[in-house]
């Protein structure tokens, strides 16, 4: 993994976009304000279930983004940009307040209508390269092509530019815009799920009945699933998934050697996809893992150093020592 230390990123997230485009990638287009998922309660009385379960499922995995982020520098600026009033965005609060996000809060205008996340997160961002001339990466997390303009402007101001969208819901011109772009369904511990198992379980009938034929699913140049796509919300090891109909707390105490195993992991994942290298020194990588969980300290998880940590973890890691300088790979 190339030295980072240098670098120092800005993460701007239109929320609506990514959650309502995650919605409709898994059941449908326009299923989103078809079934009212924005106001939904589940714990009203008479609550769909099967409308709770869609939810559940096209959870947006807010640590998985940001864990991304983290790759390109050290994050000084972390913002979502949603009306916090909206039911299906405050069941996120947990994941958002876990990674210490600023919530921007914006009211929409009238019924149906946009809450300008756009004008607003733009304007926020080009005041930001101003005021933080050390700012060396933005990421935009988001597909709209509103987005363009800002994407432009902030690569002429000298800033490179990392854009974050769902597959099927981002604009070709955005992402031709951006110096690097991702889809979030290809971002490290963003669990697949093939479609036929997904059909053996609880899926929705609209959502089986798209799928229920016999047209081949399409692979695209990395394997992935391009149609039809499910993916489940990813886990964190230790941790029970909060439920995003209730937004009640679900979670379990967490085990520290599981929590810095799959730490680790992501660490290596990263390096491994960023820098299309075979072996990863082993401070950037332990970098790495500082800058997804400040917290990390192998000492305090019994370990004399970082190579006796990774050791520990052969099932996960290689490292090789027989040079001076110390390499780490994720196993095969």
């Amino acid at each position: 993994m190339a030295d980072r230390l240098d670098t120092r990123a800005a993460v701007y997230i239109d929320f609506d976009n990514i959650v309502i485009s995650r919605y409709d990638q898994l059941h449908g287009r326009s299923q989103f304000q078809r079934d009212k998922a924005r106001g939904f309660d589940a714990d009203a009385k008479g609550a769909d279930p099967e409308i709770a379960e869609r939810l559940a499922r096209a959870t947006v995995d807010i640590g998985a983004i940001i864990d991304f982020a983290s790759s390109f520098g050290t994050i000084v600026l972390t913002r979502a940009y949603a009306d916090w009033s909206a039911e299906v965005n405050a069941d996120y609060r947990g994941q958002l307040v876990g990674r210490a996000v600023d919530l921007v809060q914006l009211f929409p205008t009238a019924a149906y209508t946009k809450n300008g996340a756009d004008i607003r997160l733009a304007v926020d961002a080009v005041e930001d390269m101003f005021r933080l001339p050390d700012l060396t990466h933005v990421v935009i997390v988001a597909g709209d092509s509103d987005y363009i303009a800002l994407a432009q402007s902030c690569r002429r101001l000298g800033r490179y530019v990392v854009g974050i969208g769902v597959a099927g819901s981002t604009s070709k011109s955005l992402a031709a815009a951006c110096d690097e772009f991702a889809t979030y369904d290809a971002l490290p511990g963003i669990t697949m799920v093939p479609p036929k198992a997904l059909a053996a379980g609880r899926a929705p009938k609209k959502a089986a009945a798209a799928t229920a034929s016999d047209e081949p699913v399409v692979v695209d140049e990395r394997g992935l699933v391009v149609e039809p796509l499910f993916v489940e919300p990813t886990r964190r090891p230790g941790r029970r998934a909060a439920s995003p109909a209730t937004g009640k707390d679900d979670t379990e105490p967490e085990d520290p050697q599981q929590v810095a195993t799959g730490l680790l992991e992501r660490a290596l994942r990263l390096g491994h996809e960023k820098d299309d290298a075979d072996w990863l020194h082993s401070s950037s990588v332990k970098e790495q893992m500082k800058r997804m969980d400040p917290s990390f300290n192998e000492k305090a998880l019994g370990f004399r150093s970082f190579s006796d940590f990774v050791n520990s973890r052969s099932d996960v890691a290689e490292l090789d020592e027989s040079e001076q300088i110390r390499v780490i790979r994720l196993k095969r």
